[in-house]
């Protein structure tokens, strides 16, 4: 999900309050798979929307299709207000409905059957919330570009799909067969979508562009781009065969993009070594410019990050490192694997999509400029860690959890794979996670026990500490300068702690096995050994704070 933020930003939304949420009705029923939602597995989406730039508002009709997989006699619908729920036809049969706020309860005639499919029909229009901010504050975006052509997309992570389309808005319940996205538009636009142009039909000023995706999708992924467009094509030839590029960008920023957007072949060349095949070959990759900074939509990454390096400029790690590629290509496209191919069912486990999108940063970086760059780059993005609340929401409640996701996330990860201490493993993981979990949704469990089995070591404690506890793990030590014997044990830690340290230090590897606040010992017999340069290297491959205890 993707939401951008600055270090700073990251900061701030980590020293809001400590104090426990408040959650709403609301929030639970958009959180939480109650008897009205469980009762059914949405199949695929075909979503049918007209904007009208001039009013700010949309008209719109979607189908759903299901699979009934228990008895029930009423089906919640997500929509937001303002939008307005004109009527749900099933069966050419118009339905009875309770509109409670953002969703409506409709009444069906009869129970249908146990493994039957069924199709309903929702009408609906309105004037839907508009991004003041977006991507942070979602909402439908109405902008005009530089030459005064409407310019019209939509950012709703976390905000929800909600905002603009009805469905069922929650993140375990992707369509299986995918989704159409229709568009129709002045006939001096051009509407794009996730997937696959099918068709395009011209009719009295219009144009209506139809899109398709064959694969399963986040709700929040499925993106309108509407404006001025111009596009171009490449063929990638990575490990599923040959893969679709297609660009598009407003008129008159074609020249830009042309160089900029050749960082793609080398942003799939590091993912595809890192994590497998492009998730999504059928449905092709798109990179599309948007009227805000950048969202992972699923085939269609959303991209606007100004035609230069780093993140608008910047280097969020201020290692240097993140100057020398393009935030946005890179972390966008790293969520096709962490957060589209494998999705958390419940945002509170969003640390899944963010934390390993954010660490694609650091693997990047070091596909290209080496590993002590990609060392740089991953420990420059902790000044963004505020460790003012646990990474992992509350469940249930629609609520994701700390902002610390993106870089404590990558930290932990950094973390694991120094204590694996082996990279051919630790990569055969990354693969492995996106093979056995290929376009599934997931818990923040699966992914530890996936790590813990396959990394020949049970990380239960160390996730327990980095992913639900504020605490910095403390490796607390004393040096006898004339015995050379190091004593050492974790603090500040969760009961059971038991991290390993692996790491090289004066060629040699050096292995460490501290116990929570039992002292271990190690006889360092070197003389070149300096107690200074061995905790700066722990440090750095570690997220922990070392202490020195004194007598």
């Amino acid at each position: 999900m993707k939401r951008y933020s600055l270090i700073v930003l990251l900061i701030a939304l980590t020293t809001l309050s400590n104090a426990q949420p408040i959650f709403s009705k609301a929030d639970t029923l958009r959180g939480t798979l109650n008897e009205n939602r469980n009762w059914f597995d949405i199949l695929k989406y075909d979503i049918s929307v007209t904007p009208h730039f001039e009013t700010k508002s949309i008209e719109g009709v979607v189908r759903w299709t299901a699979k009934v997989v228990k008895p029930a006699r009423q089906i919640q619908i997500d929509l937001q207000q303002p939008l307005i729920l004109d009527s749900v036809v099933y069966n050419h049969k118009l339905l009875t409905f309770d509109r409670d706020n953002n969703i409506a309860l409709v009444n069906f005639i009869g129970k249908p059957d146990i493994n039957s499919s069924i199709s309903l029909i929702i009408y609906y229009h309105g004037v839907p919330r508009e991004a003041v901010k977006p991507p942070w504050d979602g909402g439908w975006i109405w902008k005009k570009d530089e030459n005064g052509k409407p310019w019209m997309s939509v950012a709703c992570q976390g905000l929800g799909a909600s905002v603009w389309y009805p469905c069922k808005d929650h993140q375990s319940d992707e369509p299986d067969n995918g989704a159409t996205l229709s568009m129709t538009v002045p006939d001096s636009l051009i509407a794009i979508g996730n997937g696959r142009l099918v068709s395009t039909l011209s009719k009295k000023g219009t144009s209506t562009y139809k899109w398709e995706v064959k694969n399963p999708i986040n709700n929040y992924t499925i993106i309108p781009y509407i404006g001025d467009y111009v596009g171009w094509k490449e063929t990638y030839k990575g490990l599923k065969g040959n893969l679709d590029l297609s660009y598009w960008v407003l008129r008159s920023d074609s020249l830009k993009a042309t160089q900029q957007f050749t960082q793609v072949p080398q942003m799939l060349k590091a993912f595809e070594y890192w994590f497998g095949a492009y998730p999504f070959y059928e449905d092709g990759y798109q990179l599309i410019q948007a009227p805000h900074l950048g969202m992972e939509h699923q085939s269609a990454v959303a991209y606007g990050n100004k035609f230069m390096n780093g993140y608008l400029g910047r280097d969020l790690s201020g290692s240097g490192w993140g100057k020398k590629w393009d935030y946005i290509i890179v972390h966008e496209s790293g969520h096709e694997w962490f957060a589209n191919n494998i999705s958390t069912n419940d945002i509170a486990d969003m640390w899944v999509h963010e934390g390993f999108t954010t660490y694609s940063e650091t693997l990047f970086t070091e596909y290209y400029y080496g590993i002590p760059a990609g060392n740089d780059y991953n420990f420059g993005l902790r000044k963004g860690i505020g460790n003012r609340s646990p990474v992992i929401g509350s469940y249930g409640v629609n609520n994701e959890g700390n902002g610390d996701m993106y870089p404590k996330g990558a930290n932990l990860l950094h973390t694991i794979r120094h204590a694996i201490n082996n990279d051919k493993l630790f990569r055969s993981i990354l693969i492995g996670l996106n093979e056995t979990f290929y376009h599934k949704t997931v818990n923040t469990k699966d992914i530890e026990n996936y790590i813990s089995v396959q990394g020949k070591f049970n990380f239960d404690k160390v996730f327990d500490q980095y992913l639900r506890t504020t605490k910095i793990p403390i490796f607390s030590y004393t040096f006898d300068k004339n015995e050379k014997i190091l004593t050492y044990q974790w603090k500040n830690c969760v009961v059971g702690f038991d991290l390993a340290l692996n790491f090289n230090y004066l060629g040699s590897q050096i292995a460490l096995r501290p116990i929570d606040y039992v002292p271990q010992k190690k006889l360092f017999p070197n003389e070149s050994f300096d107690i200074i340069e061995f905790i700066k290297e722990l440090e750095r491959n570690y997220y922990i704070k070392a202490v020195e205890e004194h007598n």
